[in-house]
């Protein structure tokens, strides 16, 4: 299920059950956090309409009266909040697709392949005919492709580079797994041809029209799967 299909039956139903959003939140901690967020918020609102009258308050009946109607008016107004929140949520997509603040291409990669840790643990075997249905998808890539299989792809799927629609694919280098971002080239991005952190490194190089991100354990894998890509992405 993509972000913005989740969240919208998110606001629209806090508490839904179905298969596919269960699942969707069991594989993905923040989709958790952001539901406990939203059960916390509902129960607030339900706190707030559960108001106490004042013993010593004159037009008690009045107010009591009130109250009665709006419990019955509480899903009504229920669904006014969701449509509310999904109409500020789509603004605030919006704007995300739209901010001009600057990329760090580096300190994404490396913070995708940390948070997404299962990736690494795929074992599928995908055709490069796949991959490229999947990059033409992408803004300012439609025309991008592989022309041959780049050695063996065990894992693909989109992912964000802050508003930034890309290609997040796991492929075999000479001995280890690497992880290759493939990111529509925009002006307020900053690519470093070489980062690391404590545990991983990375190599950045600009292909295409596409910025290429590749991390991994080693700098010997790193450049097996380089020269891959430059043999065979077009």
């Amino acid at each position: 299920m993509d972000e913005l299909k989740f969240r919208r039956q998110a606001y629209a139903d806090p508490h839904n059950q179905s298969p596919e959003f269960i699942q969707a939140i069991k594989e993905d901690p923040k989709k958790a956090i952001f539901m406990d967020e939203l059960h916390s918020l509902d129960q607030q609102i339900e706190s707030a309409l559960n108001i106490e009258v004042p013993q010593d308050l004159s037009d008690k009946l009045l107010l009591n009266q009130q109250l009665r109607q709006h419990q019955g008016q509480r899903k009504k107004t229920a669904f006014t909040i969701a449509l509310a929140a999904s109409i500020a949520f789509i603004a605030g997509i919006s704007f995300t697709l739209f901010r001009l603040g600057p990329v760090d291409l580096s300190a994404h990669a490396l913070a995708h392949v940390h948070h997404e840790e299962n990736a690494l643990t795929s074992n599928e075997n995908i055709p490069y005919q796949t991959v490229n249905a999947k990059l033409a998808q992408l803004t300012q890539l439609t025309h991008a492709k592989f022309t041959q299989q780049p050695g063996k792809v065990f894992y693909s799927t989109y992912c964000d580079f802050q508003g930034v629609k890309s290609l997040h694919l796991v492929m075999q280098g000479e001995k280890g797994k690497v992880t290759l971002f493939i990111v529509p080239v925009e002006d307020r991005m900053h690519l470093q041809t070489a980062f690391a952190d404590n545990q991983l490194k990375g190599l950045g190089f600009k292909m295409d029209g596409a910025y290429m991100l590749l991390v991994g354990d080693n700098n010997q894998d790193i450049n097996y799967v380089k020269n891959e890509i430059k043999q065979s992405f077009i």
